[in-house]
């Protein structure tokens, strides 16, 4: 067997490219793509890398045809790959291999044109007009009712035809050299067999977040899009992509009713029954809400769902959801995350009946970031957590047992076991040390040899 090292040093060279593969890299086909442009996109999930991997493992779209393979530059042109009609290509389930060129923005018109949230909104919506009539003061704390609630619900109909891009079975979606896509989600319903590789999504804003005054003590207002979302899907793998909100972020968002006035949902969410989702060298930057897997703490379908693998990712000054778990067996290694400053709130969120598996991860803290603020209890009873180190301020790395710095300072204690031992994994878990030296270079969109 390999020793950790030696497997992580024989991936870092995968991901550069070897010499060999260097040397062809350079002999571009007719289609404007290079050599390892082509093979990297047609590669399936190796084995037994992460849940994706279990059964029949995950292919995405490595069996395209000529036809179905593209390179799109807008969002008309990604629509089209996908099978033509954004409404229906959710059912397409013929293998497509797509690759972005550029960057595509899910607020450009038919015709080219960039729309604002003022064309997407219904005629009878106006923030102004909602903020006068559903402040508490004047309103209560009732749910917003009435012909404005309406109106901003016609308006997110608007949005969502516009900005959430539905994608099929069997696909791959993976970014050339640069490729962003902006403004958008990537919604993968009932589509299993997908992969997404090399893509930088930014702000996929809300135009019209709901006030719900009933979520939590002080009430929060709610968006709607993540940048992905994966529900009722299997066999996803979501690889090597960034995450940002780039210069729109939610802490440059006004203040109404008291409460931070949130544009953004999350990066990668997993919810409603998804299952087999892995999610390996991500870089997760500059957000808020990161990660939700699983949506309702009601316990039915989810049961023995929401099986998830994170490793590899880089979680850098992100505030929480990294991630928070419901019900499922979600195995958490060798994930590199530097926290702290203002707003941050946890990073392991356990929910109820979460079976999260975490080890070897390394954590960076500014030095007013305790170990014990770390994880968050919604709800569940134990996990398990071994082998993270952690480095606070500008003082040295250490090895610290997270559950038990949480449970000397929080009642009641989570427990020590999660009850499942992963065993979907293609390499040797690296010793956390190691984790910042691979996973900081080597995590994120643009470090594929495309």
């Amino acid at each position: 067997m390999r020793t950790p090292l030696v497997g992580a040093m024989a991936l870092a060279l995968l991901l550069v490219g070897a010499p060999a593969a260097a040397s062809r890299s350079d002999v571009v086909s007719a289609d404007g793509l290079s050599w390892s442009a082509r093979q990297l996109g047609r590669q399936a999930l190796p084995e037994r890398d992460g849940w994706a991997a279990e059964g029949v493992g995950t292919t995405g779209g490595s069996a395209a045809t000529p036809e179905r393979t593209r390179v799109v530059h807008d969002r008309a042109g990604l629509v089209a790959a996908l099978g033509g009609d954004n409404a229906r290509n959710a059912t397409d389930a013929t293998p497509k291999l797509i690759y972005v060129d550029g960057v595509i923005d899910g607020f450009e018109g038919p015709d080219g044109t960039a729309l604002s949230c003022a064309d997407l909104a219904d005629p009878a919506y106006r923030l102004d007009d909602y903020l006068a009539a559903y402040d508490p003061a004047v309103w209560g704390w009732m749910p917003p009712a009435g012909p404005l609630e309406e109106a901003r619900v016609r308006s997110v109909a608007n949005q969502t035809r516009q900005t959430q891009i539905n994608v099929g079975a069997n696909t791959t979606v993976i970014g050339l050299r640069g490729a962003r896509l902006t403004g958008l989600t990537l919604m993968i319903d009932r589509a299993s067999n997908v992969i997404v590789r090399n893509l930088t999504f930014v702000d996929a804003r809300d135009c019209f977040p709901a006030w719900s005054p009933t979520d939590g003590d002080a009430g929060n207002w709610n968006s709607q899009y993540d940048q992905i979302s994966v529900r009722r899907s299997e066999h996803v793998w979501v690889d090597h992509n960034t995450f940002t909100d780039g210069d729109n972020p939610d802490s440059a968002q006004p203040t109404w009713f008291g409460r931070p006035y949130q544009v953004h949902d999350g990066s990668l969410d997993v919810t409603h029954t998804a299952s087999g989702v892995t999610a390996s060298w991500n870089r997760f930057t500059g957000r808020d809400k990161l990660m939700l897997i699983g949506s309702s703490n009601t316990v039915g379908p989810d049961v023995g769902r929401l099986k998830v693998t994170l490793h590899h990712n880089l979680f850098d000054g992100v505030l929480q959801r990294l991630p928070r778990v419901r019900f499922g067996q979600v195995d958490v290694h060798n994930n590199l995350y530097r926290l702290g400053g203002d707003g941050f709130q946890y990073a392991l969120g356990v929910g109820v009946q979460s079976a999260i598996y975490a080890q070897n991860n390394f954590f960076a803290l500014d030095a007013g970031v305790e170990p014990a603020d770390l994880l968050y209890d919604w709800g569940g009873t134990a996990l398990t957590e071994r082998g993270s180190w952690v480095r606070r301020g500008g003082g040295p790395a250490r090895p610290v047992d997270l559950l038990a710095a949480y449970n000397a300072t929080h009642d009641p204690d989570l427990g020590a076991d999660a009850g499942w031992v992963p065993t979907l994994r293609r390499d040797p878990v690296l010793p956390a040390p190691l984790v910042p030296l691979l996973v900081g270079p080597l995590a994120g969109a643009d470090r594929l040899p495309l």
